[in-house]
């Protein structure tokens, strides 16, 4: 059986924890998309994590750990993990896909610079090289990790692609131009580090599935981050959806019949771009504080996340352009301090009020429209059955199953690997 854990909304909504917890129960973990451009925090009996490259299935001896071919691979930040996983005695599976491509030092350059001659009008990238990345990747001048063994043809094509970059660097960015010999000399370092971990990737999951294994694919970002549904261009340059884990893993799309999308009990939108429910000042900083183990601040980044109220419209959508068939809803227990708890249920546009999730352009017009719930005002971690919660939590839960239209079958009340309440 296939299954896929994605995000409703703009990423951050605690997917690291989710697959962490079913993983349990699972053969293969598959990371299919993105980069370390995002991270997934991982709170569990051998301590905290902030997971970049790897899926969140590593922590658990009996499962093979795929970076998918949709993956963009950073082979620098991958060892880099790998050995802090391994300075703490954990040494997962892990089969790193021949058809995978590299993220290259110029990708990370052009990103950094790009930024910089933005200025104002950036997209708040975090400089890992994604956008220029992919960019290459769909003008086929990528890398495949495959390319990187066949060195006479890797050191021609490196020239040929440099020279371009070069011209860019120079006459566009007024930056050093870069020596193919030098670039060429560290990738090899990076190849010969990573050799054990290629693969065959495509023809291990057909026999994975010939086996009938349970098989996680592990989404990065949220819908709302997904170059063709999300809130374009303020989003992300790989699709985040889960019909995209067919392709970004190698499977059948039929292959997958179960659609886990987490959705936070607030909203918190990652980078920049339309956020209609967002607050801002001392209500923000408070939510902000309590949010999560260590508070609302990005894995890779460290910045402060915006902050908003939950957002029925956008997380409604999401959830259907995930194609969802259940909904995990986590860090209910950040909401304990409020006496009364406001929702966006709807959007005012030009007059007119939707519930619909617009377009770019008309939702940066959008204001929130909201209704306000009963708070439980108490704390409600360690507790172990959704019956327990205090009644104006439950309604909360189920005031947000009904917006969402799919069936809530998991809270998460704390960080923990065991803090989360089945239903």
């Amino acid at each position: 059986m296939v299954k896929a854990i994605v995000g409703a909304n703009w990423g951050d909504e605690g997917k690291g924890k989710i697959t962490d917890v079913l993983a349990g129960q699972s053969d293969v973990v598959i990371r299919f998309q993105g980069g370390s451009n995002a991270g997934h925090t991982i709170i569990n009996d051998h301590g905290r994590f902030a997971l970049h490259q790897l899926p969140s299935g590593v922590f658990y001896e009996h499962i093979t750990n795929v970076i998918g071919n949709g993956v963009a691979l950073d082979i620098g930040k991958f060892l880099k993990e790998m050995d802090a996983l391994a300075e703490k005695g954990i040494h997962p599976h892990m089969l790193v896909s021949d058809r995978v491509q590299v993220v290259m030092p110029y990708h990370v350059l052009f990103d950094q610079y790009e930024e910089e001659r933005l200025g104002g009008k950036s997209f708040g990238s975090t400089k890992s090289g994604i956008a220029p990345f992919y960019s290459d990747k769909y003008a086929k001048t990528g890398f495949e990790l495959c390319e990187l063994f066949d060195e006479e043809y890797a050191r021609e094509k490196l020239k040929g692609i440099l020279e371009v970059k070069n011209v860019l660097l120079r006459e566009l960015y007024h930056k050093p131009e870069l020596n193919p010999d030098a670039v060429f000399a560290e990738l090899q370092k990076q190849r010969d580090a990573i050799r054990p971990y290629v693969g065959d990737a495509f023809r291990f999951l057909r026999g994975a599935l010939k086996d009938d294994k349970n098989i996680l694919l592990e989404g990065q970002l949220g819908a709302l981050k997904d170059p063709d549904y999300g809130i374009y261009p303020m989003v992300t340059s790989s699709s985040t959806l889960a019909g995209y884990g067919a392709i970004g893993a190698g499977l059948p799309p039929y292959a997958i019949r179960d659609i886990v999308v987490v959705v936070k009990a607030y909203s918190r939108a990652v980078g920049a771009g339309a956020f209609v429910s967002e607050i801002f000042g001392e209500e923000a900083q408070e939510l902000r504080v309590r949010g999560g183990d260590a508070g609302e601040f990005g894995a890779t980044t460290g910045r402060p996340r915006r902050m908003g109220w939950f957002d029925c419209v956008a997380s409604r959508y999401g959830v259907q352009a995930q194609g969802a068939t259940e909904a995990v809803l986590t860090v209910v227990d950040a909401l304990g301090y409020l006496k009364e708890i406001p929702v966006c249920i709807g959007y005012e546009i030009d007059g007119r009020i939707t519930r619909d999730f617009p377009t770019t352009r008309q939702l940066e017009r959008a204001k929130p429209v909201l209704e306000r719930l009963p708070g439980w005002q108490c704390d409600v971690r360690g507790i172990t059955k959704y019956d327990d919660l205090p009644d104006n939590c439950r309604r909360y839960v189920e005031f947000i199953e009904k917006e969402l239209e799919v069936p809530i079958t998991m809270v998460s009340n704390g960080p923990g690997r065991h803090e989360l309440i089945r239903r």
